[in-house]
This record gives C-alpha cells, structure tokens and sequence, in this order.
C-alpha cells in the first residue's frame, strides 16, 4: 500500500517537474522562468528522496543536499542576472 502510494506521489512529481519544464520553455517572462527553474529544483529533490524510500537506501541524500545547495544558489544567480543584468558587479577605478 504504501509502495503504491510512494510511485504514485513519484509519478506525480515527474508530471509537475514537466510541466514546470515547459513554463521554463514558454514562460511569458524572465520572472516566471526563474520561478519555475526553483519549482524543478524543488521538485526533483523530493522525488530523490521518494526513489531513496522506495529502495530503502540513505545513499541518496547527500545528492539531495547537493542538489538543493546548488538550486538554491543557481536561483539566487538567475534573480541576480534578471534584476541587474549582471551576476557579479565589478568596481571600476573611474
């Protein structure tokens, strides 16, 4: 029973990160990629952690941690990027 329900939820999760996929692709703006690039992130950690219930393993978690460090950073970049139009700012000697 809860095998079935632990697929389920990891089906549904996959749906989610392919519909977030195509909000990526046809987003109406830069915003609303940005907001679906952490919407993927998000979602592909939490069917990391289904796949690593299911096969009752904890190797999978150090990639979660992994993966979450990097989307989370990848988003602040992109926000970065979307505001000012540069990631880092470089001090000029004017």
């Amino acid at each position: 029973m809860i095998e079935n329900i632990l697929l389920l939820a990891l089906a549904l999760f996959s749906a989610s990160i392919a519909l977030s996929l195509y909000r990526v692709i046809r987003g109406p703006s830069m915003p609303d990629r940005a907001i679906a690039l952490d919407t993927i992130g998000v979602n592909l950690l939490s069917a990391i952690a289904i796949v690593s219930i299911v096969l009752k393993t904890k190797a999978y978690l150090e990639a979660i941690l992994i993966l979450g460090i990097l989307a989370f950073i990848g988003t602040i970049a992109f926000t970065k990027y979307i505001e000012r139009g540069v990631i880092v700012e470089r001090k000029s000697n004017d």
